[in-house]
């Protein structure tokens, strides 16, 4: 008989988990050689980084409660085969076009794992302690991955062609299916989630179409059309799912599970952190390449105190959940990781050191967080429930990094527009696209007009930059004051 180390394992689904949250960030070093490579527009390269965690966040409840229903061992395996085929698809893309539809592909198949890793770790871990335990290095690996995911695309960039971010995942997963075949149990089935198709295209479109509306706005000449209709579509469908999941007997999100404050203020954490760590690490990386010319590696090497620091934190956090209630430990991590983006805005010109620190305090902040969050969902729901309360945690995470991604993205390309526009430069309008762009219309013109546009366009980048850190240090500190007043509440409630 085979021996089930639960620690065997941890390291098998969050060696899947890995690939997945670094998938969610690897491109951030390679955009700009992507944009050069496939010739895309910033539209483009924001769908690039979009259509994976849109995706995977449309798809989660529908895979949450297909495990439930038919095991989390059976998701996770056909996730890793349709993530690895994806991976191979976009390793061979040949145009922006194709990279996005190999990306959504991509999701499917993390979609399918998500929901399973944390499901499968609950299931294997019987001991509380050992169990906050894992769960703090799972989220260790969902934070830290996704930060150190810039850090693994400079250093294959350095070296190889920005395909290669998605091929390395091909080994991995060779090794990681028979692996789960082996070690991974299969669990007592729970026949009473069917799946609701119907539910998993109106949270899609949902997602799909109040982002498109983010988008539109963030264009250098929005329409009222392109603005409005996919948000009246968007929002449509959301009513219409929250409706189906309020009046079904088998709903794919339990609603109820919202009731639970701690519940509830685990998934505002998750979603806050989630969106300041994607939205940031996406500006920060793209002005280190772009302002201070620094190659993918460098930049990715610039970064790694992020998620070093959040890879250390996910377990210290893991442990002190014992002793630490989960929302006063989030109320703490969220303002830390304030205090870090505030560090960096009022250094990010400055002195380097200073800027390592803030990544530090940053990483360590969102780990931290994430480790709460993930606790207080998974903890606060049934047994039974333990795939929908594992797709709604990573719903918030997928949701929270699509949002940062697409409203922090958006925020950068807008003001980037605008404030180029507003200098009145008379370089071609494709300049005021993003600064990619400037950079590629300047290697047309002579030298004294290159650096014309070059120079307008570092200076409305880094007006973008302003802009987007106090936006994410607003959002963090909402988070901490709305998650602290939560948890008083419960203190209450308990007294």
């Amino acid at each position: 008989m085979t021996t089930r180390s639960p620690w065997l394992i941890l390291a098998i689904v969050s060696t899947a988990l890995f690939l997945i949250v670094v998938d969610m960030t690897v491109l951030y070093t390679a955009l700009p050689t992507l944009t050069h490579d496939l010739d895309a527009t910033a539209v483009e390269k924001l769908w690039i980084v979009n259509a994976y965690s849109l995706t995977v966040a449309g798809l989660l409840p529908a895979s949450g409660a297909l495990g439930d229903r038919y095991g989390h061992r059976r998701m996770f395996m056909i996730g890793l085969v349709i993530f690895g085929a994806a991976s191979l698809m976009a390793g061979m893309a040949s145009s922006a076009e194709m990279l996005i539809a190999a990306r959504a592909v991509l999701a499917v198949g993390a979609a399918a794992m998500m929901p399973a890793t944390l499901s499968i770790i609950r299931q294997s871990f019987d001991d509380p302690d050992q169990r906050s335990l894992a769960i703090g290095v799972w989220a260790a690996v969902a934070s830290g991955g996704a930060a150190l995911g810039p850090v693994l695309g400079g250093v294959i960039l350095e070296h190889f062609h920005w395909g290669m971010v998605f091929l390395i995942n091909l080994p991995v997963v060779l090794i990681a299916l028979p692996l789960a075949m082996i070690y991974v149990p299969r669990a007592r089935l729970d026949g009473g989630h069917p799946f609701d198709p119907l539910g998993s295209v109106q949270i899609l479109v949902a997602l799909l179409g109040l982002t498109l509306a983010i988008k539109e706005v963030a264009k250098p000449e929005p329409t009222w059309q392109g603005f409005v209709l996919p948000l009246l579509v968007g929002a449509a469908a959301l009513t219409l799912f929250l409706r189906r999941q309020i009046r079904s007997a088998h709903p794919m999100i339990d609603l109820n599970l919202f009731r639970d404050r701690r519940f509830s203020a685990g998934v505002i954490g998750a979603i806050s952190a989630a969106a300041a760590l994607m939205g940031m690490e996406l500006v920060i990386t793209q002005r280190l390449q772009l302002v201070s010319e620094l190659s993918p590696l460098q930049a990715g090497l610039f970064i790694l105190p992020i998620p070093l620091a959040s890879f250390i934190a996910g377990p210290v956090a893991g442990m002190a959940l014992s002793r630490v209630d989960a929302g006063r430990l989030m109320t703490l991590a969220l303002a830390a990781t304030g205090l870090g983006a505030i560090i960096y805005t009022a250094s990010f010109d400055g002195a380097v050191p200073l800027q390592l620190l803030a990544f530090a305090i940053m990483g360590a902040g969102i780990g931290a967080t994430m480790t709460a969050a993930s606790s207080a969902i998974m903890m606060n729901a049934p047994a039974n429930r333990a795939g929908m309360a594992a797709s709604v945690e990573e719903v918030s995470y997928e949701l929270g990094g699509a949002l940062g991604i697409a409203l922090l993205g958006s925020l950068m390309s807008g003001v980037y527009t605008a404030t180029y526009l507003a200098g009145g430069d008379a370089a071609p309008a494709l300049a005021a696209d993003s600064l990619d762009q400037a950079r590629l219309v300047a290697e047309s013109l002579p030298v004294a007009e290159a650096r014309q546009v070059i120079g307008a366009g570092i200076a409305a980048f880094d007006r973008s930059v302003l802009v987007v850190m106090i936006a994410s240090t607003t959002v963090l500190v909402a988070a901490s004051l709305w998650i602290g007043r939560l948890s008083r509440r419960m203190v209450g409630l308990r007294a």
